[in-house]
């Protein structure tokens, strides 16, 4: 075997195995499933509120009962939430945002499927929802705080809209009133505005903080490797992921009063949760400091994401003001990235780019700019394979050149073999002399091939965690290209009177649909443009390596597959064009054919070795 099919071998199996590794670990996640929760979820406590900081006396108060609360929940007032993107309402018992859907997105491909609950009130299977107050200190009582179970008294605006706030406020019936401005934009982003005025006769100290509430794990997680879903925060510029199991299994914060995760003494930050397409962040105010936390309270089976700012002493007759963010809404990478340039740290970040970060964010940039000016990510994925390759080409050019020498050598390279015999020692020296005397570099084919692995990887990553490329149309039946070809061999590809095998079945995996059928013979056409290795083991691999890459990767997201079918008929068309300019001219038909023909039996005969006494 010489040195140019050992690389090439090497190169190819080690992206086989990397690849088929993959697949194995973390097969590709079941289709969407719908998002509105509709069953009503058992007993649950309301979200308690965090214990001020220590200046002064702290005082944390107890949750407020279930059953009252949830009743109280059901029978309390809402203010309108109407906007382009969003719809939904805010209740006035603790002012929580907490029914919440958004416009533009439906859980499934269908016209007529339900838009996606962002946001739930508590009593609805996976209760999700913001909570923002103030925590008692010194000078004032737990009670005379606004809390969850808070009642409060729309005083102006009566929908909150685009330009259109609404203002809350409470008199404790001490001294001390509360407001509370939410304004919201175009896109997801609500800002608050929290003031307290002190008309009593002593001075009071509180903290205010802000509070995401999810009750219970969220049923719908993906649960797979590539994605992270649970709780993400900045802090100081260090971006930091949990899984929900790691909030669990926290230890238990004294100060917290349960298993908490905290960071304190944050200069500029947010944290919240998110899943694969959606997010809800706290956002502090810039220059404020404040503390943060991933809390879980077992008991009641409730995740928390706390900010709490330091604590205001408020004066007789003087007032104290707060204002904090909420984003809850879709990670759309071009909105993430303008909240971000007006001052959101690292915003951007919460979109899960993965390990190749540096490959992964300027391939979807691209992806995206491209998607604009085509306006179909199909094409714009075919767009972005021949920018790949034509940024590679300069290293592809020396690769083809160095094979097509590789072939002119040929006939070298088995004369030596010839001479040298059974000392591999002398043949290996000879091969390396006539490679120097000719200048090539047998290892140059690999390294075009290993550069894939991490560009798959990366373009694998955007296509799945990208909310761009959910639901995004190709052409044809080929209307999600963030899933798997939905055509069959089962029907032939739509032309029978009968549906494919659903997707997250082994049957789908078996009766694969054109996209990796066009993948497998684009594969195999590359592979034909050198003679079949003469090597027995050599010919079984390469003749197995294209059909087993095609139902391998049948399942994958759509989009990959185009990408690679795009790259593989590149690579043909430029590996053909090189080669023929080096003087090395491709028989693709003889060697197509070749494979088809059986060996007479009298060449395998003559290869046999004689018996002894001539018989």
């Amino acid at each position: 075997m010489d040195d140019q099919n050992k690389n090439l071998i090497l190169a190819t199996a080690l992206s086989f195995v990397v690849i088929l590794i993959w697949f194995l670990l973390f097969p590709p996640p079941a289709p969407d499933t719908p998002l509105e929760g509709t069953a009503e979820q058992s007993a649950a406590e309301t979200a308690s509120v965090p214990a001020a900081p220590a200046t002064g006396t702290a005082t944390a108060p107890a949750d407020t009962p279930t059953d009252e609360s949830a009743t109280a929940l059901e029978e309390a007032a809402r203010v309108t939430i109407e906007t382009p993107r969003l719809t939904g309402s805010i209740s006035l018992l603790g002012g929580r945002i907490d029914d919440l859907k958004l416009k533009d997105y439906r859980t499934t491909r269908q016209d007529d499927a339900p838009i996606v609950t962002m946001l739930s009130p508590q009593g609805t299977n996976d209760a999700y929802y913001a909570l923002q107050g103030w925590a008692a200190g010194s000078g004032i009582d737990a009670e005379a705080v606004p809390g969850p179970s808070t009642t409060w008294t729309l005083t102006s605006g009566d929908t909150l809209g685009v330009d259109a706030p609404i203002t809350l406020s409470w008199d404790n019936g001490a001294g001390q009133t509360f407001t509370r401005t939410i304004t919201v934009d175009a896109d997801y982003m609500f800002s608050l505005t929290q003031t307290v005025t002190n008309d009593g006769e002593d001075p009071v100290t509180l903290s205010p903080y802000g509070m995401i509430v999810q009750h219970t794990e969220p049923d719908d997680l993906e649960n797979f490797f590539i994605l992270h879903e649970g709780a993400v925060a900045v802090a100081n510029e260090e971006l930091a992921e949990t899984d929900w199991e790691d909030i669990a299994e926290a230890d238990i914060n004294a100060e917290w009063g349960r298993q908490a995760i905290v960071t304190k003494d944050v200069a500029s930050g947010w944290v919240g949760f998110t899943d694969h397409f959606w997010q809800a962040i706290l956002i502090p105010g810039a220059g404020q400091s404040f503390d943060q936390a991933l809390t879980y309270d077992a008991r009641s089976d409730i995740y928390r994401a706390i900010t709490r700012l330091p604590t205001q002493t408020v004066a007789p007759g003087a007032s104290a003001e707060v204002q904090t963010q909420l984003f809850a809404g879709a990670k759309e990478w071009a909105i993430l990235r303008e909240y971000e340039a007006e001052g959101v740290v690292k915003f951007i970040d919460s979109i899960d780019w993965g390990w190749f970060a540096f490959l992964t964010k300027p391939i979807f940039w691209l992806l995206h700019e491209l998607n604009k000016l085509i306006g179909n990510m199909g094409w714009a994925i075919i767009g972005l394979t021949l920018i790949i390759k034509a940024v590679l080409f300069p290293l592809a050019y020396k690769s083809y050149v160095s094979m097509a020498k590789m072939k002119e050598l040929q006939p070298q390279m088995e004369k030596l073999k010839e001479q040298a015999g059974d000392d591999r020692q002398k043949m290996q020296q000879g091969m390396m002399e006539l490679y120097k005397k000719e200048k090539v570099n047998p290892a140059a084919g690999c390294l075009p091939i290993l550069l894939q692995i991490p560009i798959f990887f990366s373009l694998y990553k955007v296509i799945f965690v990208t909310i761009e490329l959910r639901h995004a149309p190709f052409f044809g039946p080929f209307q999600d290209l963030s899933a798997p070809d939905p055509t069959s061999i089962f029907n032939l590809f739509g032309l029978l009177p009968w549906a494919g095998p659903a997707p997250e079945t082994f049957m789908a995996l078996i009766f694969i649909g054109i996209l990796p059928l066009l993948l497998g013979i684009s594969m195999w056409l590359q592979q034909k443009l050198n003679p079949a290795p003469t090597d027995p083991t050599q010919q079984m691999i390469f003749a197995w390596m294209p059909w087993v890459f095609m139902f391998m990767l049948g399942s994958f997201a759509s989009g990959l597959v185009v990408y690679w079918i795009a790259n593989n008929t590149i690579t043909f068309t430029q590996q053909y064009l090189i080669m023929r300019s080096q003087g090395y001219k491709p028989d693709l038909m003889g060697n197509i054919t070749s494979g088809f023909k059986r060996k007479p039996k009298a060449d395998a005969d003559a290869k046999a070795p004689a018996k002894k006494g001539g018989k």
